[in-house]
C-alpha cells in the first residue's frame, strides 16, 4: 500500500478524523478525539498502529518490519515500516484492529454514537 491508499483506507473508517498535530510529516487519524493511526509522511515511511500487548510482541518477533511504537507507549503501540514486506491486507487488518482497540475504550455513550 502507498501512503495515499492508507490515507484514503483510514478515512473510511466511521467518523474518522485526519489531522497534523505534530508537524507536517505526520498525518495523524482519531475517532472520536482518540489517536488510532499516526502515518509518517517522509522516509522511511511507516503507520503507528495500537495493539493488544500480546500480539504487539508476537507481531515484531515474526515481522522485522514491525518495531515498538516510536514515540509511543510500546507496550500498546507498534510502529510497521512500510517497505512492501507486508502485504496490503495485513496493514489493512491491523488499521482496523487499531481503530476497534480504540473505540473499545471510548465511554459508551461515544461508543453508541459510531
Amino acid at each position: 500500500m502507498n501512503i495515499e491508499e492508507i490515507r484514503e483506507y483510514c478515512l473510511l473508517k466511521n467518523q474518522a478524523e485526519e489531522c497534523l498535530p505534530f508537524d507536517d510529516f505526520s498525518l495523524v487519524f482519531k475517532v472520536k478525539g482518540k489517536i488510532f493511526a499516526i502515518l509518517s509522511l517522509s522516509e522511511p515511511f511507516s503507520i503507528a498502529l495500537k495493539c493488544d500487548p500480546i500480539m504487539a510482541i508476537s507481531l515484531r518477533e515474526k515481522f522485522p518490519s514491525v518495531l515498538p511504537g516510536f514515540h509511543m507507549n510500546k507496550r500498546h503501540w507498534n510502529t510497521v515500516l512500510l517497505d512492501g514486506s507486508i502485504p496490503d491486507i495485513l496493514i489493512k487488518y491491523w488499521i482496523d484492529l487499531s481503530y476497534h482497540l480504540v473505540i473499545s475504550k471510548l465511554p459508551l455513550s461515544s461508543r453508541n454514537q459510531l
